[in-house]
């Protein structure tokens, strides 16, 4: 649909609305659901690879019978599609070289059978050793290193299975780690204890790549800690490993055993909770494989055969090559684009968000998982009613997905949707932290030392509390009748108050990045009932917002702003940050603010327009008319470690802050037409 040269500013924009509104329409499932690809960076692949080698499958069929070979073959294909001019691979579009993801990559490529002389292998070969060679990985490397016989198992850090009977009152008991943490180190614990290792040709390992062969038998933490706690770790890493060398401890055989039937409960196995996969995400789901291989297990074996297919699903086959996603997304996009399209006015009399909701309160978590251990150990009532990012991980239900959800149910309106939004409410209200805020999975607090264990190098062995999610909570609950007057709102209120940078913006743990933690910590307490106008750190947030756009109107920040805070707001532009920094600027100042027009007027004017997407129709993405294009990555997995592209980023934050804006005067979009309604006032209980 071309604009009209003659249309008026407010038509162009009720007008790229609705090719908004069609455009999701088109990726909505046929059962009522999103899921838009989650893309990762070139672990993903070097690591499946790795992990084939290790096993000793990588010339046979997958799970589903296909060659495995030629699988593998495609893998490396899109994996070298990502390296840099420079030699390396990095962790999204504009990034510094990643070391330990460029090391996996050329290791994998030379099991594959590629010329380590070739230029593209040179050149990986020549950076790595710039870098300081391959002894500098981290130690989720290091253990793949192991396990082909690269590095000694003295190089990787220590995990003792008996970790499993330590008592909850433990500083170190594993309900004080983050959730995808926990799901890591048990199987990894296995696998240190068990160490697999596969002996390749000496022409197949990656001798060259180190500089001081001798670190390759030594323990080198990266983690960043304090020399004392340094040195503790390490003095404990040595007697654990003595420990090792003598048979562990008597209870040895007991705790693997107590450890296997810890990782069954939660892949699934037991039918205690709808789960696909252990975490439902890939680094657990390959750690699995090779732990329960070392365990004895034979690929035919029920489990083994399910892991496999699991992790296979995560497969994206295109043209000559396939690439592999993280994990799948279908709570948390379906919950956002719900929650845009009522944003537009669309409530469940239309039929996509009707569908939406539905299949929403279907996926909505029963079972009481892991998190309910730190709420069991404070005597407090046990209620369930959360949900999960994934399509099934029933142990793992997590505060944002639950509160984007039951926010978008609230406000789709409905018997039924309403009921399941209050019980997710009322499982949000009991995760909340001592210290006002929420975190990701478990109801927690910070310690600090957890991060200076040596294998504590992912930068996410915990998950605190963080102004991103308390705020999307506050969000939540003001939908749900909860203003300022609450104390657990005031309370939520005063952490992230406590959480302001002295520029005025937040920090973004779940998103890039300030921009992302401004946009989330800002617009929840006003919601709740703030003034912006009598709160001084409000008119700082927005000042902040206003400093940072550029001149066209648009915002965009690069996640190198994680490295370099200096770099905070900075990057290129893109739909969905815009789109949120918009969204900071109607709150705070209102929807007749003049750089919230230039923000608007930027997101109609870069909207795909049929010709557009149908150049664009061999492109990767699939863009469609009414979107938008972004490839930068903008979401956040571990802050400096690893980081996403959420492919309907693009389209529904867009629509979410053109419908906010267009609604603030009084229109929105019904059955695809334009009307002109009274501003609604929010709704409350």
């Amino acid at each position: 649909m071309c604009q009209s040269p003659l249309a008026t500013p407010m038509q162009r924009t009720i007008d790229a609305l609705k090719r908004a509104v069609e455009a999701l329409r088109r990726v909505q499932r046929q059962d009522g659901h999103f899921c838009g690809e989650l893309q990762g960076d070139s672990i993903l692949e070097s690591e499946y690879i790795l992990m084939k080698f290790i096993l000793g499958r990588e010339r046979q069929p997958l799970a589903d019978g296909r060659d495995g070979w030629e699988a593998l073959q495609r893998i490396a294909r899109y994996m070298k599609t990502l390296q840099r001019s420079d030699g390396g691979w990095g962790q999204y579009p504009g990034s510094d070289v990643d070391l330990s993801a460029t090391v996996k990559a050329y290791f994998a490529l030379k099991l594959l059978a590629e010329d380590p002389e070739a230029p593209h292998m040179a050149a990986a070969r020549r950076l790595i050793l710039e870098r300081g060679g391959a002894e500098g990985c981290n130690s989720f490397t290091n253990f793949y290193l192991a396990c082909l016989g690269q590095i000694s198992w003295n190089a990787v850090p220590a995990i003792p299975p008996e970790i499993i009977f330590l008592p909850q009152w433990f500083y170190f008991h594993l309900t004080k780690v983050s959730a995808w943490t926990r799901t890591m180190i048990l199987p990894l614990s296995l696998v240190v204890t068990l160490r697999p290792m596969r002996r390749l040709p000496a022409e197949r390992g990656i001798d060259e790549l180190y500089v001081n062969p001798r670190r390759r038998h030594r323990l080198t933490s990266k983690v960043q800690a304090p020399a004392a706690w340094n040195a503790f770790f390490h003095a404990v890493d040595r007697m654990l490993k003595l420990a090792h060398r003598l048979g562990g401890t008597p209870v040895r055989r007991i705790a693997i055993r107590r450890c296997e039937q810890w990782i069954l409960q939660r892949a699934g196995q037991d039918g205690a909770a709808s789960t696909d996969g252990l975490g439902a995400i890939f680094p657990p789901m390959v750690y699995l494989q090779i732990a329960f291989t070392a365990l004895g297990y034979t690929r035919d074996h029920p489990v083994m055969h399910r892991a496999e297919r699991e992790l296979d699903e995560f497969f994206i086959e295109e043209d000559d090559a396939i690439r592999i996603q993280p994990c799948f997304s279908p709570v948390w996009d379906t919950g956002i684009a719900l929650y845009a399209l009522t944003d537009c006015g669309f409530e469940m009399e239309d039929r996509t968000a009707a569908q939406a909701a539905a299949w929403l309160r279907s996926k909505q978590c029963e079972h009481v998982g892991d998190w309910a251990d730190n709420l069991a150990r404070q005597n407090e009532g046990i209620p369930s009613g959360g949900w999960y990012f994934e399509y099934n991980n029933g142990w793992y239900p997590d505060v944002d997905d639950t509160a984007m959800v039951a926010m978008a149910l609230r406000r789709t309106g409905g018997t039924e949707n309403i009921e399941a939004a209050q019980r997710g409410v009322e499982w949000i209200l009991a995760m909340q932290n001592r210290d006002g805020g929420w975190a990701a999975f478990d109801r927690t607090r910070d310690r600090r030392i957890l991060e200076y264990i040596p294998f504590a190098d992912h930068n996410a062995m915990q998950d605190p509390s963080c102004p991103d999610i308390t705020g999307r909570v506050l969000e939540c609950l003001s939908w749900h009748g909860h203003t300022v007057k609450d104390d657990h709102v005031d309370r939520a209120i005063r952490y992230i108050r406590s959480h302001q940078l002295p520029e005025g913006c937040f920090f973004g743990r779940w998103g890039v990045n300030y921009i992302y933690g401004t946009w989330q910590a800002v617009i929840g307490p006003i919601r709740c009932g703030l003034d912006p106008r009598k709160e001084s750190w409000l008119e700082k947030a927005g000042a902040w917002v206003k400093s940072i756009q550029k001149a066209d109107g648009s915002f965009g920040e690069s996640a190198n702003s994680y490295v370099d805070p200096s770099l905070k707001g900075q990057g290129p532009s893109t739909a969905s940050q815009t789109a949120w920094a918009a969204m900071v600027l109607q709150e705070v100042y209102g929807s007749d603010d003049v750089d919230l027009r230039r923000a608007i007027d930027w997101l109609v004017e870069q909207q795909l327009t049929e010709q557009q997407a149908a150049d664009r129709g061999l492109n990767p993405d699939g863009d469609p008319p009414g979107s938008w294009v972004e490839t930068e990555f903008t979401g956040t997995g571990f802050p400096r470690v690893f980081y996403l592209r959420y492919h309907l980023y693009r389209l529904y934050f867009p629509l979410m802050a053109i419908g906010r804006y267009l609604a603030a005067r009084g229109i929105t979009l019904r059955e695809e037409e334009a009307v002109k309604v009274k501003p609604k006032v929010r709704e409350m209980v």
